[in-house]
């Protein structure tokens, strides 16, 4: 039975919370079609089900099934010869495109994001977060043990930052910034293009050692003669003499308290007229709809920080040795946090 309404009269409330609701099965249904490598599969043209399950191993009925439902949402086409193609947002989910979002649609659909994600009424009730509660450790500690849940993790970080790495690049001017260390930088993708956008600059790729492994044949591999890898715990101390330190999604990761000990690690190691870079969502006062306001709900489940917005920064860089100067936002959603010496 479907729900007519007339012209220009509002759907009933009843509509758009099924559609809300529904979400859930979309999301569930886009990251299993990521993890069997679909949108790869059919980058040479339309194949059918069968086709497709011989090459996954699948069920090719289910198969069917499942690309049917992401056809409808626009992620694959069905033709009437029931072959399916590709599509923009399909092709965004090949391993090779360039943004690529499989990694992302694949962890939204793993166990341990489901789970945290199950417990958010926990979450709320206590104040304390999933993971821990699962699991008996930190995220942090679970993808550590988890090799493959790591991998998986950093290949969604890696393509949330093919987006808006590129935002931060071209959003701020870092002509007077000579040298430059990215704090948690993952496996270096920011700096990479912060180094290719400017000739003139050096950097610092800061991390614990596990990751910083897999940064020595990453994108930074072209620019080492302008860069260096160092490990150590931002907690206590960043490699000191830079004039700039930047940080993407770094600092909503944690509560106040530690991000106080990350930002005034950071105050004690930048030269004289040196800035601090934070990137991540500022969160806007009202009701518009704002992705920020979800991703804050993501770091209630894990890890325990939180999005904030622009006094809840201010207030955490004066208690850093830091004032806020400006707010630059970019392209991507993100906004850039600029700090000065206070």
């Amino acid at each position: 039975m479907t729900t007519q309404t007339a012209p220009n009269q509002a759907p009933p409330a009843h509509f758009g919370i099924l559609q809300i609701v529904n979400g859930a099965y979309v999301a569930g249904a886009v990251s299993c079609l990521a993890q069997f490598g679909i949108p790869d599969l059919l980058e040479d043209g339309a194949k059918s089900a069968e086709e497709l399950a011989v090459e996954t191993g699948a069920q090719p009925e289910a198969l069917y099934r499942l690309m049917r439902a992401t056809a409808c949402v626009g992620v694959l086409a069905e033709g009437s010869d029931k072959k399916f193609s590709q599509t923009p947002m399909s092709a965004v989910l090949r391993t090779n495109a360039k943004p690529s979002l499989r990694g992302l649609a694949i962890m939204t659909g793993r166990e341990w994001h489901e789970r945290g994600w199950s417990k958010l009424e926990y979450c709320v009730r206590t104040g304390k977060q999933a993971i821990d509660e699962i699991y008996g450790m930190t995220i942090f500690e679970y993808l550590k043990q988890n090799p493959e849940e790591s991998r998986i993790f950093d290949e969604a970080m890696t393509g949330l930052s093919s987006i808006d790495g590129p935002a931060v690049a071209d959003g701020y001017n870092f002509t007077g910034i000579h040298n430059i260390v990215d704090v948690a930088g993952g496996r270096g993708l920011l700096l990479a293009m912060l180094l290719e956008r400017n000739a003139h600059l050096k950097g610092t790729l800061y991390e614990v050692p596990h990751v910083l492994e897999g940064a020595k044949t990453g994108p930074l591999k072209p620019y080492m003669d302008r860069c260096t890898l160092t490990s150590g715990d931002m907690f206590s101390s960043v490699p000191a003499g830079a004039d700039a330190y930047i940080m993407k999604h770094i600092i909503h990761d944690w509560p106040d308290d530690a991000c106080i000990k990350i930002l005034s690690a950071c105050r004690q190691g930048v030269n004289p007229g040196g800035n601090l870079l934070v990137v991540d969502s500022v969160i806007q006062p009202g009701n518009d709809f704002s992705p920020g306001k979800f991703l804050d709900l993501q770091m209630v489940i894990l890890p325990g920080g939180r999005e904030r917005t622009e006094p809840e920064f201010r207030e955490l860089l004066e208690a850093s040795g830091w004032k806020l100067s400006r707010i630059i936002p970019t392209a991507a959603g993100d906004s850039i946090v600029e700090g000065v010496l206070a």
